[in-house]
């Protein structure tokens, strides 16, 4: 019955491209969305409200892992090594195309932890340089840097901001205004994982530049959450995770480095020297499976079926649900904007009086609803990141679940 619904799945996803309505309008249609739901093979006893910490992947893909790893099997040195590592490039061909760049500028690596680390641990910096970041960039990163600082004695300088900022020109200001003489590196965020909250990537990378000031952009939230090309962007250095938002196989992710800039970074893992100006000197990682890097291409596919315009707006949709519903009740603070230039599919809820672990453990345990709480002093809120597969009856009963909570 599985593999019936997943065919059925398969073929209306195929269809879907033919549907010229506006992006808003299908959004809100569930016959559109059915077919896409049915193509995940996810546990509906189970509301899974995490997928931006790793989302599943639709069927095809998995079925594409599969396949790989058993012909892998069959002779690794000849099946894996010789057959399936080359289309490697394949892979790379079409993330390009997809991010707009060359592909001589794309990495395939793991996660985004990776691909970021490549570029914070490879950077050359002296003792008393700075870098700035903010004190809501990824917990990993902020460690990297830290891990710099007791071994480089380079200097972290950190810029706060309210939830939500009053606009994108405020965020722009408050890290302009803290860069100092000694600043080297500007790191941030496309899309923070705290609040779901938009950066002003292109204004600050271009405005790092002309200060001399290397921009490493986290973008482990924004590949193909929402429409954007590298051209949007104009970044040096940019990493995210493929198994979140693009449903790609978990444990595969991708690094940008412009091609100028590529000499300048030491690989994380030992490359050649012949190497030094070759973007795959980042992958140097030693053996690994080429199920999962080849199988990103059934990821690509599967997305362009679905066509990131429209993802875009049911996200938003979805989030805009719960948020509108959840916003009128007492004691509740909205972290998130609504504004479709500083946010989108992740949204961010605080209830006074309610610690969010506590919230969340009483989602779990009482209405098997999986969420993110984050118990921080300035944020004490539930993340909330719903995916394409997620229905409307399932975030209907997550606001009920929450309005019995919220008036316990």
């Amino acid at each position: 019955m599985h593999r019936r619904a997943f065919l059925l799945g398969s073929a209306g996803v195929a269809a879907l491209r033919a549907d010229t309505r506006p992006p808003g309008e299908i959004a809100r249609d569930e016959d559109f969305w059915r077919p896409v739901q049915i193509s995940f093979p996810v546990d509906r006893s189970i509301i899974n409200l995490n997928n931006g910490g790793v989302s599943p992947s639709p069927q095809i893909v998995l079925d594409a892992v599969r396949r790989y790893e058993e012909f892998s099997n069959h002779s690794p040195t000849h099946t894996m090594w010789r057959v399936l590592e080359p289309q490697i490039e394949t892979v790379r061909r079409r993330l390009a195309a997809s991010f707009g760049c060359d592909p001589e500028e794309i990495a395939i690596t793991r996660n985004a932890s990776e691909a970021l680390e490549t570029v914070q641990l490879g950077l050359d910096l002296k003792a008393g340089d700075e870098v700035l970041t903010t004190d809501q960039d990824y917990p990993r990163m902020i460690t990297t840097w830290k891990q710099r600082e007791r071994r480089d004695g380079i200097v972290i300088r950190y810029i706060s901001f309210p939830t939500p900022p009053p606009s994108l020109d405020d965020l722009y200001r408050r890290l302009e205004e803290a860069i100092t003489p000694r600043t080297k590196v500007i790191h941030f965020c496309h899309i923070t994982n705290l609040t779901g909250q938009i950066f002003p990537v292109k204004r600050l990378c271009r405005m790092a530049r002309e200060r001399g000031i290397e921009a490493i952009v986290d973008g482990a939230h924004a590949y193909h959450h929402f429409p954007f090309t590298h051209a949007d962007l104009d970044c040096d250095y940019y990493g995210t995770s493929l198994h979140k938002w693009l449903t790609a196989p978990i444990g595969t992710g991708m690094l940008y480095v412009r091609k100028a800039r590529i000499a300048g970074v030491w690989p994380m893992m030992a490359a050649p020297e012949s190497m030094r100006e070759n973007i795959r000197k980042f992958e140097e990682i030693g053996t690994h499976p080429a199920a999962l890097h080849n199988a990103i291409s059934e990821a690509l596919t599967f997305h362009e079926n679905v066509g990131v315009e429209r993802k875009a707006e049911r996200l938003r949709y979805l989030r805009n649900r719960w948020m509108d519903r959840l916003g009128e009740l007492p004691g509740v603070v909205l972290r998130t904007s609504r504004d479709p230039a500083m946010s989108c599919g992740i949204g961010t809820v605080s209830v006074k009086g309610k610690p969010a672990p506590k919230l969340s453990e009483a989602l779990w345990n009482d209405y098997r609803i999986v969420t993110s709480p984050i118990g921080r002093e300035d944020i004490d809120g539930l993340r909330i990141t719903p995916n394409i597969y997620t229905t409307l009856r399932e975030i209907n009963f997550f606001c009920e679940a929450m309005e019995k909570l919220i008036r316990a």
